[in-house]
């Protein structure tokens, strides 16, 4: 296979919530097939320790998803600042873990209002800019909450789930303009937290991992090899697909 078509050299990705996790281990990818990044998160002072590890290569913006008013101002400044926006990832997201009955209307909407509505919003935003230009590269990032039941999260499996049909249709819509809207959905992603959790549950650890063909948990740089494809001319005619990335937990027995 021709190595340029995997290349991000030239191209400008906004990622959401890229201080950390998942959006971090995509910001650091991008980089180094040479795309310039620009993270965003609430804490100024955790953007700017991670866009260290990014290089010249990585900016930041202080900025919060759910502000749906600022969305405009900020696709603005960084266009203006750094140039046109090849690639959006929508990866900041917010979590409830509770039982359903316990969960009340408000941690729900909550949950909703960060999860699928400002993705919407901020989408929708950056669509109105790519699609006259021809190109661009949406990637959502859901669950796989969103592929089969987890107990406790049904305000983040409702938002997650949605999000691939905001994901297909805006694909359907918007893909005759020359920009792809596509969606990954990570399995069990290791993390500081995540990692200490399974070490005080063992039997849980034991569980997950017995259900997942490839007997390990993903990385961060697992779902950033898998946007990069999503977001490269690789993919070039894939649009509108969920791409579990999960070592085949989704498919486990």
């Amino acid at each position: 296979m021709d190595s340029q078509i995997n290349t991000l050299v030239g191209k400008i990705a906004l990622i959401t919530g890229g201080s950390r996790g998942i959006g971090l281990g995509i910001a650091k990818r991008y980089v180094q097939l040479g795309a310039t990044v620009v993270i965003t998160g609430r804490d100024g002072n955790t953007l700017d320790q991670a866009c260290q590890q990014l290089g010249g290569s990585g900016h930041f913006r202080v900025a919060d998803i759910n502000d749906h008013a600022e969305h405009a101002a900020l696709l603005e400044e960084i266009e203006v600042n750094i140039g046109p926006l090849d690639i959006l990832v929508n990866n900041a997201g917010q979590h409830c873990k509770k039982p359903a009955v316990d969960t009340t209307e408000e941690e729900f909407r909550a949950v909703l209002e960060a999860n699928l509505v400002s993705i919407f919003s901020l989408s929708r935003q950056c669509l109105q800019r790519m699609m006259p230009r021809g190109q661009g590269s949406i990637i959502n990032i859901s669950s796989m909450s969103a592929l089969f039941g987890l107990p406790q999260v049904v305000a983040y499996s409702s938002s997650k789930t949605g999000l691939l049909g905001l994901t297909r249709t805006l694909a359907s819509e918007c893909s005759v303009t020359g920009v792809r809207i596509n969606a990954i959905a990570p399995g069990f992603i290791e993390s500081k937290m995540f990692l200490e959790i399974m070490e005080k549950d063992p039997a849980r650890k034991e569980r997950i991992l017995a259900r997942t063909p490839m007997g390990r948990f993903g990385t961060p740089e697992d779902i950033g090899h898998a946007a990069a494809f999503l977001a490269s001319d690789a993919a070039s005619f894939i649009t509108g697909v969920c791409l579990p990335v999960d070592g085949g937990n989704s498919i486990g027995f």
